[in-house]
């Protein structure tokens, strides 16, 4: 627990923290300071991701962290925890505190345990047009001496008050201001200092142990030993003996007795008579019945943009243009001046060469799409649509008996299935972490997965979509109900920071979607490119063939599709949209009618997931229940699919 003993030290670095609230602009702060050079690496021992970048301050370079999302330094969760962690072990140079305008009260919580872990300090109000636009008004003087650290006001998205903020960070202190707790509280926190070792926040820690902490202990049995952690214990099990309340909730709320004292000197809110345009589209956004036109028409805009423009458009002009006119012929005409044996000429300009089908498929018709989705991802992201969509469908997720924050990790699936799975840790019980990872490897599409498939609906009525959507739905409720009732424990309530509408900054939007591009090329295409050779090597031994007559009963018979379909489907064990990809390309080739085109959709949706993410779940869930997923997953899904296909031919549907 000692500061000098830790693990990933910053000693030797001169360290800004960025510590805030979740939704409070902390990312586009760190990227205003970092610019370009930043890497992402996860916490020793843990799968929380932690942002790294230098920015140059003061006439040197300093090491610029991102930390997660905290609403108390007294942790609830794993992301609250490294926080704490890495404001106790290290020793930052300053801590920068991000905070939302709007919401100072939160935000001052958080300032107080910062100013008793005494380390050097600037708070930002970020988001001042928003909370000026909303009549609040904040005296920062008053509160820089109140607080005894620089106070500035920013608006990151516009750069505004970028220069303040570095200059206020050239003269970082530790806030002077202390909270007074009743005389029983203080007079603990002094008895348990005592015991504590040297060189740490004796006062902030103390308190922490008082609140319940049990994360500290281990840390500290092996520098103060058992017999001290025993007398803290016993003097904590004192104190609460004398309130009928818990400690933890007593310390929070005279902590918020004094933040409330600080908010009537500092803070001015004018009621604001006019809702304004933004204002009303957030709040029909969230309304039950008002809230599903507005659904209706992101969906349409979002299928206008990718399923026409990214999945027809650019896809016909990479593939018929790029590839067709310039890069494959090059490539055959080179391949066949250097490479006079056949088998290496075929493995990288053949039927499954390397750029013939692997690149083509990566650059020309995966590309593309996953683009232009990520740009209309990034768009709801920042202007603070996908909360309400949380919030609209919280009713329909209690069908599950899943707790409303299981929305959230089902809406990021939609950008990576992967990193969902990290971020469902934000559930409080394991039903409800097993239930949603469950969910988001059967039948939530990524955004290359769910590209394709737009692309796919091009041709298709919309009849034909709706089956679809209602049957992939349709699973997935019926699924969540089922493993609601069969795995054991409760959920949890629903509380979620609902940030206004805005309206987002295209160069943030540009910046997101090409770290997301560079993600996609560096994850992505090597597993395109080794897909490819195990296909390669597959149809050279002749167990291509062989695997597509011992599966046709499967997928001729009981799916009704082409037998050229059962390769998608074995490379969809590598990436769910590698898959996709492959009953794409037949369906442009002709292959494959609308009933057909259906029942693919739905079979490759509900697959087993992509590698990375069956990692994920094995290291979030453990390996036994990962193997248990995709037992159940791989089987289901053409269960489905054979069903669809019986059903809509014996009823005589007609897409």
């Amino acid at each position: 627990m000692h500061r000098h003993g830790r693990e990933e030290a910053l000693q030797g670095e001169s360290t800004i923290l960025l510590v805030g609230n979740p939704n409070v602009g902390k990312s586009v702060i760190f990227n205003l300071l970092t610019g370009r050079y930043v890497t992402v690496s996860n916490y020793p021992g843990t799968t929380v991701e932690i942002s790294r970048g230098s920015a140059s301050l003061r006439g040197r370079k300093m090491v610029v962290i991102d930390t997660p999302g905290v609403n108390s330094l007294v942790p609830s969760s794993e992301d609250e925890r490294i926080t704490r962690d890495m404001l106790l072990k290290g020793e930052p140079e300053v801590v920068l505190q991000v905070a939302d305008a709007k919401n100072l009260r939160r935000a001052l919580l958080i300032t107080v345990q910062l100013a008793e872990m005494g380390v050097p300090l600037v708070l930002d109000l970020n988001m001042d047009d928003e909370a000026r636009s909303r009549g609040i008004f904040i005296d920062r003087q008053r509160l820089a001496q109140i607080l005894g650290v620089e106070v500035v006001a920013t608006i990151a998205t516009q750069r505004k008050g970028l220069s303040q903020l570095k200059q206020a960070l050239s003269s970082p202190r530790p806030s002077p201001f202390r909270v007074d707790y009743d005389d029983k509280i203080e007079s603990s926190v002094e008895e348990i200092s005592v015991l504590l070792p040297e060189g740490v926040p004796k006062r902030a820690l103390a308190l922490m142990l008082l609140c319940g902490d049990e994360s500290l202990k281990e840390g500290l049995k092996g520098e103060v030993g058992p017999q001290a952690i025993s007398e803290i214990e016993a003097k904590r099990d004192e104190l609460q003996g004398g309130y009928a309340q818990p400690l933890g909730y007593l310390i929070s709320r005279q902590r918020l007795e004094v933040v409330d004292d600080i908010m009537t000197e500092v803070y001015q809110a004018e009621r604001v008579e006019r809702e304004s345009l933004a204002g009303l589209i957030g709040r029909l956004a969230m309304h039950p019945v008002w809230g599903l036109p507005i659904l209706m028409v992101v969906l349409y805009f979002t299928y206008l943009f990718v399923g026409r423009f990214g999945a027809q458009t650019l896809v016909d002009f990479m593939e018929r243009v790029i590839f067709g006119e310039f890069i494959n012929p090059w490539a055959i005409r080179l391949a066949e001046a250097a490479f006079p044996i056949p088998i290496v000429r075929d493995f990288l300009v053949g039927e499954y060469g390397m750029v013939t089908m692997a690149l083509s498929y990566g650059f020309a018709i995966i590309l593309p799409i996953v683009g232009t989705f990520f740009l209309v991802f990034s768009f709801l992201e920042d202007s603070g649509y996908l909360p309400r969509l949380a919030v609209m469908v919280n009713r329909l997720f209690r069908v599950m008996g899943l707790n409303g924050k299981a929305v959230l990790p089902m809406i990021l699936g939609l950008g990576c299935d992967t990193m969902a799975t990290m971020t469902t840790r934000i559930l409080e019980t394991k039903k409800e972490r097993i239930q949603v990872t469950l969910l988001l490897a059967l039948g939530v599409p990524c955004s290359a997965q769910l590209g394709v498939l737009l692309g796919m609906m091009g041709g298709l009525s919309l009849q034909a979509t709706l089956i679809w959507v209602a049957v992939v739905v349709g699973v997935l409720f019926l699924v969540g109900y089922l493993s609601a009732r069969l795995i054991p424990g409760q959920s949890s309530d629903f509380i979620l920071e609902v940030p206004p509408i805005r309206r987002p900054q295209f160069s943030n939007m540009a910046i997101k979607t090409l770290a997301h591009i560079e993600w996609y090329l560096k994850e992505v295409i090597p597993l395109f490119v080794l897909g490819t050779a195990i296909l390669f090597l597959l149809d050279k031994f002749g167990v291509l063939a062989m695997i597509e007559k011992v599966a046709s009963p499967l997928v001729v018979g009981f799916l009704g599709l082409p037998a050229k379909a059962t390769e998608a489907f074995l490379v969809g064990f590598l990436r769910r949209d590698y898959g996709a990809a492959g009953l794409y390309t037949l369906v442009r080739e002709g292959q494959m009618d609308h009933l057909q085109i259906v029942v693919s959709m739905v079979t490759i949706t509900l697959f087993v997931p992509c590698i990375a993410n069956f990692l994920m779940i094995v290291k979030e869930r453990g390996l036994k229940t990962a193997l248990a997923m995709v037992a159940f997953i791989f089987p289901f899904a053409f269960l489905v699919g054979g069903l669809l296909n019986l059903t809509l031919r014996y009823l005589g549907v007609v897409l």
